[in-house]
């Protein structure tokens, strides 16, 4: 292959290293209304009354707008396709306030000073309740955090009042008695925590009226397509009625995934008709907007003396906070995509419920309970090879699925893996044979090393589905249009790279437009890793149908059947003559009774391709303190065929970066009343480059025969490993074993020192 698989630069890299392209703010009218939200002060309240006659005094403020005022459709702000297995459980204002941030008025005036000096004067009386901060508290409570029906598309096992928003229940095989038969089962607890997303680029949109009316929304997201949905329901105007754009993206990590801002900023223009903007602050983006779920996870793990698995059951608990976007789906992958993982299972279980408390919500972050499950059920397979005196890459080499198997807990059929090989060859960058378990040092200080294994998927298997289109324009050049979001990923990149590589021209004569709803066809936007596998495999069919075309055409001007001719991207020839792209171009672009030569295509798979991932840690720790350090990650990576060796390289390199954090510091924490205490980078600290020590990426191509290429995806998985990693290299060091996460050097000073 020519492009595909080369290491090509971003088409957009130096632009945006030098501050060229323009975000969300940059295209905002310099008149546009200034939109701020009054939030609760409360983690649970009633609104027993509202003034806001004061604030409309106020010069400059145009619009004050409370729960009377707005429309009252319950809807979901989960970017999800419709209909959204999210329950439809908010309003754009509600008398009820079910966290700190919540929303309880809208103000809208000429700048910002004025709109915070009338949020002033806004007088609220509360009737102030008992909040549930404690997801463990919140089963069966008196207190019930939705105290009305809600509306599901699907069953989820809601049971509202009982505070559970979601029930899980995956079993094959019988649990009791494969224990029963098992030589060995260690049985775990281990707690997960919010994690924030922490983009650089905030929340925010700008909205307009368009010369027909039309509302015009220019916004940081994901999920344009999406966005356009919610609006339309939670607005109640037709979809028709509605643009939205999306422009760079400073960062998402499926934080973006959820429509945050946009309805708020639209009201604004369709009560007042004038432009309109929000930019949520930092504090905002902490505060008033969704985190991971934080999780509880009892882990069983039954097998042989001889290190066989045969049972993997895990209980689960998910905070969603007070509102339930993507809580069943992220619950749904704690099991599925862990257990398959081990295929030398005679039985598996997932089970648990996920549950409403009055915290800020939970919604979707890189790796979407994979990450969870991953943590627990790796850290307890990392036990089990302690409690056998066994290898922990040894016990792993024994149980791993094959390529050509099909895996025994949800019945996935495997066509591209090579574990095996990925573990070899994490060990040997990492020199885990001279290192396992530990070392100590001359200093005093012990090097230690850890490992965990991880699979993500390729998009939602038989739900999302991306359309394309690609042209040939006058000048010979060509026009893709896809409706996938770049969030500085590169992603318009690589599918710019395939889309060259089937029509055989180079990067500069591909002009890549994307993610604008009126422009581009549907497309479900990022997220669910499914960009390079489900937008990618479009472009492929859309780029052969408009290659299809060229060479049809090219044959027919020169007078010979297709089978005859040649394509090499410039020209379509035979032995004797030749056409040029450029005159077919033209001769099909100009006069009457001519067509623009273009290529459409959908797709959507039935089956989500697992990549997969072997991580390794090496960690440098002080036994008198508990403080430790990563001194080298090792990643080997099975994502299929790598389409661009450069952008993968810097997605895993930063998903490691990101899960180093959340297995060490990184922790969004309330207090007792509800009140977020780690709402600026003060207090919620992220890795800094001193922190993830010398990172390596390794490949291991695979072939994925449903992928474009060959290729899976690589933006989620990447996250996953250092939780378990990390665990175990600082058990191998001291001897203590943290569950529950962050592990920081408290918790190991604690445990040593007990």
């Amino acid at each position: 292959m020519k492009i595909v698989g080369k290491g090509i630069h971003k088409i957009d890299g130096m632009s945006i290293a030098t501050g060229k392209p323009v975000y969300t703010d940059d295209l905002a009218a310099k008149d546009a209304l200034v939109v701020k939200i009054l939030r609760s002060p409360h983690a649970y309240a009633k609104i027993k009354n509202i003034d806001t006659s004061r604030a409309l005094m106020v010069d400059g403020v145009e619009c004050v707008l409370t729960y009377k005022d707005v429309p009252n459709n319950r809807f979901t702000l989960a970017g999800q396709s419709y209909p959204e297995p999210s329950p439809y459980d908010r309003l754009i204002l509600e008398d009820t306030v079910r966290y700190v941030g919540d929303e309880v008025a809208i103000i809208a005036a000429i700048d910002e000073k004025t709109a915070l000096k009338a949020m002033k004067m806004i007088k609220v009386e509360y009737e102030i309740l008992k909040p549930i901060i404690d997801m463990e508290d919140a089963i069966d409570n008196e207190m019930l955090v939705h105290d009305e029906d809600r509306h599901c598309n699907f069953d989820i096992g809601m049971e509202r009042e009982r505070n559970i928003v979601s029930k899980h229940l995956y079993e094959k095989g019988n649990i009791e008695e494969e224990l029963e038969k098992c030589d060995v089962v260690i049985e775990e607890t281990y707690y997960t925590q919010a994690q924030a997303h922490a983009m650089m680029e905030t929340y925010r949109a700008y909205n307009y009226l368009d010369h027909t009316g039309r509302l015009v929304v220019v916004s940081s997201t994901q999920i344009p397509f999406h966005v356009r949905r919610h609006l339309s329901r939670a607005l109640n105007i037709p979809s028709s009625k509605i643009r939205v754009i999306k422009p760079r993206i400073g960062g998402g990590f499926g934080g973006k995934q959820t429509a945050c801002v946009e309805i708020f900023s639209a009201i604004v223009t369709l009560k007042t008709g004038k432009p309109a903007k929000i930019i949520y602050d930092r504090k905002e983006t902490f505060n008033c907007s969704t985190s991971r779920h934080a999780m509880k996870l009892d882990v069983k793990i039954g097998a042989t003396k001889e290190g066989i698995i045969k049972v993997i059951d895990i209980d689960a608990l998910s905070d969603t906070g007070a509102y339930g976007e993507h809580a069943s789906t992220t619950f749904g992958l704690v099991g599925e995509k862990t257990m398959p993982m081990y295929n030398k299972l005679t039985a598996s279980r997932f089970k648990g419920n996920v549950v409403y408390t009055n915290k800020m919500p939970a919604g979707a972050l890189r790796g979407y309970g994979a990450t969870q499950g991953c943590f627990a059920v790796e850290s307890t397979i990392n036990m089990l090879a302690h409690k056998l005196n066994m290898d922990p890459t040894e016990i792993r080499l024994k149980n791993i699925v094959k390529e050509g198997e099909t895996s025994f807990a949800y019945d996935k059929t495997l066509n591209s893996v090579d574990l095996v090989k990925c573990i070899n060859k994490g060990k040997e960058l990492i020199k885990w044979d001279e290192k396992y378990p530990s070392k100590k040092l001359e200093n005093g200080k012990v090097r230690s090393v850890g490992m965990g294994l991880t699979m993500q998927g390729s998009g939602i298997a038989g739900i999302d589905t991306a359309s394309v289109e690609i042209k040939l324009n006058d000048d010979g050049n060509y026009t893709l249009m896809v409706g996938s979001t770049d969030m500085g990923t590169g992603s318009d990149t690589i599918l710019a790279q395939m889309a060259c590589e089937i029509l055989e021209t180079t990067m500069d004569k591909i002009n890549v437009i994307s993610a604008d709803t009126d422009v581009v066809p549907y497309d479900p936007g990022s997220y669910a890793s499914s960009t390079t596998y489900v937008t990618g495999m479009a472009v492929v069919k859309a780029s052969n149908i408009l290659r299809d075309k060229i060479i049809d055409i090219g044959a027919k001007r020169l007078g010979i059947d297709k089978e005859y001719t040649e394509f090499d991207g410039e020209y379509v020839y035979s032995e004797h003559n030749r056409i040029s792209v450029f005159d077919i171009a033209v001769d099909f672009t100009v006069g009457p009774e001519k067509e623009q030569l273009v290529g459409y295509a959908s797709h959507g798979s039935e089956v989500s391709p697992p990549p997969f991932i072997a991580g390794f840690v090496e960690t440098e720790m002080d036994l008198e303190t508990g403080k430790y350090e990563v001194v080298d990650y090792v990643a080997v990576v099975d994502c299929g065929t790598v389409i661009n060796k450069n952008l993968a390289k810097i997605q895993v390199e930063g998903g490691i970066v990101q899960g180093i954090g959340m297995a060490m510091f990184e922790e969004v924490r309330h207090t007792d009343d509800g009140h977020m205490d780690t709402n600026t980078f003060m207090q919620y600290k992220i890795p800094a480059r001193c922190d993830v020590g010398n990172v390596i990426v390794d490949f291991v191509e695979t072939n994925e025969p449903t992928g474009p290429f060959g290729a899976k995806s690589v933006g989620e998985v990447v996250i996953n490993t250092p939780l378990p990693a990390i665990q175990e290299s600082v058990y191998n060091a001291c001897g203590v074993r943290v569950n529950t996460l962050p592990i920081t050097p408290e918790k190991i000073f604690m445990e040593m020192n007990k």
